[in-house]
């Protein structure tokens, strides 16, 4: 059901629209903030989402996902859009409970299906401006956020640079590069996702990624 490649590695950046610093009330970050999704949270389109027992908080994230064509290290972001292979939506779901509750973020961002991606890979050719589309997620027909991906802090290009300073980056690997303003935990009042719902992350150019939520059986 996957329309990429298993990744090795997924890298995720936070805080990385000034509209999204803004509604938690803090400054935009100095530099990008990196965090891990693991493999194991990787769905399809129309796969379900799965609510874990050990959450109340399960939170949904539009994001705009970045696979890599080419191996690279140490790259300028004069050049780093050349090892984009292409584009899809990624849906950064959260549990909140978890990610606030450990001090760190790892944990609750990588329950078994928290990463759905889709509905295909778009060749970067076809996105001439990465920093120019239109992304939005739908919670049961509702817009909750409704953005663009020009309200990035750091650009595809300056975080494909960063990241690749330190880490060298592989074939197939994944960036999720981060989410904006409407986030369920920061609305008023909070808006979780629950067993059926149906949540969807619309990028310009990209398409539509879909998925059901259900409640974990275990």
């Amino acid at each position: 059901m996957l329309p990429i490649d298993r990744p090795q590695k997924i890298v995720c950046i936070g805080l990385n629209y000034s509209d999204h610093a803004e509604e938690q009330g803090v400054p935009l970050p100095e530099r990008p903030i990196l965090f891990a999704k693991w493999p194991n949270t990787l769905i399809g389109p129309g796969e379900p989402i799965v609510v874990p027992a050990i959450s109340q908080k399960v939170d949904y994230e539009a994001e705009l996902g970045v696979v890599i064509g080419r191996q690279v290290k140490g790259v300028s972001a004069d050049t780093a859009l050349e090892a984009v292979a292409g584009y899809v939506c990624v849906n950064d779901v959260s549990a909140r409970d978890l990610q606030f509750g450990d001090g760190q973020w790892v944990r609750g961002k990588s329950p078994d299906t928290f990463c759905p991606v889709g509905p295909r890979l778009v060749p970067a050719s076809e996105i001439p401006d990465p920093q120019a589309l239109r992304i939005r997620a739908v919670l049961n027909g509702e817009t909750m956020q409704d953005s663009t991906t020009a309200n990035m802090v750091f650009g595809v290009a300056e975080i494909v640079s960063f990241v690749s300073q330190a880490i060298t980056l592989e074939p197939g690997d994944l960036i999720a590069t981060g989410t904006p303003a409407g986030v369920g935990a920061f609305r008023d009042p909070p808006v979780f996702m629950q067993a059926g719902d149906e949540v969807t992350i619309e990028i310009e150019g990209i398409g539509s990624l879909t998925n059901p939520v259900v409640a974990s059986a275990v």
